[in-house]
């Protein structure tokens, strides 16, 4: 007989509890924060302006107080007595929560999990980004793994039921590796060699050698320009070109010589404002100089200014907090606990930068002084052009000392000069005679029309381009030069001196040609000096000139003067001097065209009037004639009566209008000064950041309007993360600190899980550029925590961190996928299997050019200029070296595509077609696509067909017998 099964009441009560402590615990920062992110923290969040009925969800004490009408949103423990759950499930339009207009849902799986945590006492948590990471205990292996990495993924695939896949095979893993690390394929030879390698430590030598190639930095920078918006041109309308390549290099090189990351940072932001700062660190801190730069004409400098400053914060905030900042510019942060106030406290950090100034002598070599509209900009010479530069500076203090000798002279000679000039007085006459016309003629059509001072007024037909030829008689004696007065007229557009719609002109040539009877041909004039007494910037006078000499004579150019006609109405002058005079015969002619062939239509002169000087071309001025009575009235004077102002005036007029000793040392002088500058303007540059030397007051922006100011803030950090650090100073380099301190909780986890994403395809936070509380639950947030307090252990070492990475048995899968894998884990977040995801747009382009064998490489140096399609950026480039693509011959087309010249608002077409930024603002993931453009691309495309044609040979010359 058997016996009844007699159990105990305590095994009674734990049977009876056992689903309930089986049950899992809802967590706020896992299961709740992203769903009232998602949904209700837009009203309910910690944006105090924009908050809905008082409530606010994100914090414990406000969503459990009781409302104004008595109201709990959350009662803990009691989620049918919680008006958030009754809001959530209503069927009435105008109380259900959120509201339909919102256009967003939670679904009712969500809901019970709502009710769940309420019922289990609606526990709150800090969100986990803001948390300090703790390094957590590394779980047990059931199986052999190769690191801690291995451990925690192992432990996650248990959990779920999942077992890891078996390693790659060699030749798979070697080019994984390479194409992560480097960028670029193996080599067959370096795959033989990596397959015929049986030592255990194959593998890990193949990663020290990728990781100590010079390819290596090359990889890693992609990523870090689409970060810091570099690009080779400033962005906005106009577009020009710009010169940043030296930072490129030098972040190239900083991952190559494996700076530590916490360093790395603190260089880039404020390297400038390290003691005794080096050259280099000076270069780091054009990160920030990446912004875009706005040149447009109409531009307001005080908006530019705060625009530029908000995205330097924004962008910092990106890069290394994994924040956003964006909305915080105008309100307090709907999502993250950032108010508006902290938003420009942050700004004040970036507030005192000299943006217009000049950029002081840092001591280092190449120092220079540059300012205006050019930033502060540091020069870059090669040893070879210091030595240069060394050379061209003892030319120029070689000519000053010919100046200090010479002036010596001056006295004497003045006194002799003075004697021969008072006799000269009485006969003078005026320097400039103007010219009395027979003819005037237009090619192109136009009535031209004498007026009562002389002038020739242009009326009627105002063709594309136009040519004025003036018949003149010219007397006999010397000829020296000729002077063209543009006036202003009533009749002509904007009231100024072109016929233009907007009344500019540009005058691109002027050919002169003197005739005779006693002459066998005509005497071609030669003008070596041209000046005007104002020039639209790129539009100066001495194009003309230039020109000419170009071509024999002062003949066409597409450029020349012009004088900003929609602002200026003056009279303008402009004079074109010979080296030496010329001798003009009896009942001379002379012939004057004036040649408008630019590239802007119907920019024709107005009205002119012409005019010719028989003085020594020395001593030729724009505006000379008789002698000005100061003079006059000094030389008047006995030389011991004469007051000091008097003899000043005498000594400069002597000095400027004779051919003396002292005047030819001063154009030995001008002479070397213009080719030093020329010289040194040549020189490659970079922009860097520079401190005001008295900070500049910040305000808070008003709805982040440059000009609302609200009440002045100081510099500060967020409360909601630790203070700056003890001692840090409270600038640039004092925040630099605090992003890379150990202390902050967020850098180390940005850095980690982005270095995650590139080698495994998705970060274990999926928003690499989002860490707030916005952001998803970490697949792994043990994992997370590990990688981060071992990034800070390895004092900040990146290739000891992703050495760590590519080590580990889960990196080293198969990818192989099976179908449970496709089922249970469609985007491989648990890592059951080996990464496997598109390229990026870089190592697509590099791939093929490596592969056919006509990759050059060459690390660092200017940006090249590849195959693209004709006229590619006319359309979006108003002017400047970027209009009229022309690809570059030679090596420059099959450089590595990190060195492609990026125009800003049109990014290579290559780029682009694969998913690459524009780079207007700071990117931190790329998307990833799948077009027929792409396959279109791979399949026309210049390079990757003459890539494919250079392959074929290559495997017919290469590919032995077969």
């Amino acid at each position: 007989m058997s016996r009844p099964l007699l159990l105990s009441p305590a095994f009674l009560f734990t049977a009876l509890l056992a689903p309930a402590l089986a049950e899992e615990k809802v967590q706020f920062n896992r299961d709740i924060r992203p769903i009232f992110s998602d949904t209700c923290f837009q009203c309910h969040g910690p944006d105090e302006k924009e908050r809905k009925a008082g409530l606010r969800l994100d914090t414990r004490e406000t969503a459990v107080k009781p409302s104004e009408s008595g109201e709990i949103a959350i009662v803990p423990g009691k989620p049918e007595a919680s008006e958030l759950v009754k809001r959530l499930t209503t069927t009435d339009k105008d109380d259900v929560m959120p509201p339909p207009k919102l256009h967003k849902t939670i679904k009712p799986a969500q809901i019970e999990t709502i009710k769940k945590w309420i019922a289990q006492g609606a526990e709150y948590q800090g969100h986990w980004a803001f948390l300090p990471p703790v390094r957590p205990v590394v779980p047990p292996a059931s199986q052999e793994i190769r690191n801690a990495i291995d451990n925690f993924i192992l432990a996650r695939l248990a959990k779920d039921g999942l077992k890891p896949s078996p390693e790659a095979d060699k030749a798979t893993l070697i080019r994984r590796l390479s194409l992560d690390l480097t960028g670029l394929p193996p080599t067959p030879q370096e795959v033989d060699a990596f397959v015929a390698d049986a030592s255990p430590n194959a593998y890990e030598k193949v990663v020290d050698r990728l990781l100590a190639s010079p390819r290596y930095g090359e990889r890693m920078a992609i990523d870090w320009l689409d970060y810091a918006r570099y690009a080779d041109s400033n962005g906005f309308q106009s577009d020009s070109s710009r010169q940043m390549w030296n930072w490129r290099d030098w972040v190239i090189d900083a991952f190559n010589r494996n700076q530590p990351f916490d360093q790395f940072t603190i260089e880039q932001l404020a390297g400038d404002l390290l003691p005794n700062a080096a050259r280099d660190q000076i270069v780091a801190t054009g990160f920030h100089r990446n912004a875009r730069l706005n040149g447009e004409g109409g531009r307001i400098i005080e908006e530019w200014f705060a625009e530029t400053v908000i995205d330097r914060v924004e962008t910092t905030g990106l890069t290394w907090l994994g924040l956003t900042f964006n909305c915080c510019r105008c309100h307090d942060h709907k999502y993250d606990p950032i108010t508006q106030k902290e938003f420009y406290q942050l700004f004040a950090f970036f507030n005192s930068g000299d943006e217009n100034g000049v950029l002081d002598d840092f001591g280092g070599a190449g120092a220079t002084r540059r300012g205006g509209n050019s930033r502060p900009i540091i020069d870059l010479p090669a040893p070879e052009q210091e030595v240069q530069m060394a050379k061209l500076e003892a030319a120029l203090k070689t000519a000053q000392q010919r100046v200090a000798a010479a002036q010596k002279e001056l006295p004497r000679l003045q006194r002799e000069w003075e004697g021969k000039y008072r006799a000269e007085l009485e006969q003078q006459v005026e320097a400039w005679q103007a010219l009395a016309p027979t003819e005037v003629k237009s090619e192109g059509g136009a009535t031209l029309t004498r007026q009562e001072d002389g002038s020739w007024l242009a009326s009627g037909t105002n063709p594309p381009h136009e040519t004025y030829t003036i018949t003149a008689p010219l007397a006999a004696g010397s000829f020296s030069g000729l002077r063209i007065d543009a006036l202003p007229d009533p009749s002509l557009p904007n009231k100024s001196l072109g016929r233009n719609g907007n009344g500019n002109f540009v005058l691109t040539g002027v050919e002169v040609e003197i005739s005779a009877p006693t002459l066998t041909e005509q005497l071609v004039v030669d003008f070596k000096r041209a000046e005007a007494d104002y020039e639209q910037k790129g539009y100066e006078v001495k194009f003309i000139v230039e020109e000419g000499a170009k071509r024999g004579t002062a003949a066409r150019g597409k450029k020349g003067w012009a004088i900003d006609g929609p602002t200026k109405r003056d009279p303008r002058k402009a004079m074109f001097v010979t080296a030496t005079p010329l001798t003009v015969p009896p009942d001379a002619t002379i012939i004057v065209r004036l040649k408008h062939e630019s590239s802007f239509a119907h920019h024709n002169i107005g009205r002119f009037r012409l005019n010719v000087t028989a003085q020594p071309p020395a001593v030729v001025k724009l505006d000379g004639g008789q002698t000005p009575e100061n003079i006059r009235a000094a030389l008047a004077v006995e030389p011991a009566k004469r007051t000091p102002a008097q003899r000043a005036e005498l000594v400069k007029f002597h000095r400027a209008n004779t051919d003396n000793p002292a005047t030819r040392a001063d154009a030995e002088v001008a002479a070397a000064k213009k080719k030093f500058e020329e010289f040194r303007v040549a020189l490659p540059s970079t922009m860097v950041m520079k401190e005001l030397p008295q900070p500049r007051a910040a305000f808070l922006l008003k709805r982040g309007e440059y000009d609302k100011r609200g009440d002045q803030v100081e510099r500060g950090v967020p409360a909601s993360l630790p203070p700056l650090p003890p001692g840090a100073p409270v600038n640039r380099l004092g925040l630099a600190q605090w992003i890379v301190s150990p202390q902050n909780p967020l850098t180390a986890r940005v850095w980690v899980n982005r270095a995650w994403e590139r080698f495994f395809g998705i970060g274990l936070v999926r928003s690499t550029e989002n860490l707030g509380s916005q952001a998803e639950w970490p697949s792994n947030p043990e994992l997370l925590d590990w990688l981060a307090t071992e990034f800070v252990r390895l004092k900040w070492d990146m290739k000891a961190m992703q050495k760590t990475m590519v080590m580990s048995a889960s990196y080293r899968q198969s990818s192989k996928v099976t179908r449970e894998l496709i089922e249970r884990d469609p985007e491989n977040r648990l890592l059951a299997r080996g990464p496997r995801f598109r390229l990026p747009a870089e190592a697509i382009r590099d791939q093929a050019l490596a592969a056919s064998g006509l990759l050059v490489e060459k690390v660092g140096g200017p940006s090249v200029r590849p195959y693209m399609p004709a006229a590619v950026w006319d359309e979006t480039s108003k002017y400047g070296d970027l209009r009229g693509y022309q690809a570059d011959v030679g090596a420059g087309l099959y450089r590595r595509s990190l060195y492609t010249i990026w125009k800003r608002t049109a990014s290579p077409p290559s780029m682009t077609m694969f998913d690459s930024p524009t780079r207007e603002i700071c990117t931190v993931q790329r998307s990833r696509t799948n077009t027929p453009l792409q396959a279109l691309s791979l399949l026309n495309e210049v390079t990757f067909v003459e890539a494919a044609r250079v392959l074929a040979q290559r495997m017919i010359t290469e590919g032995g017998a077969t």
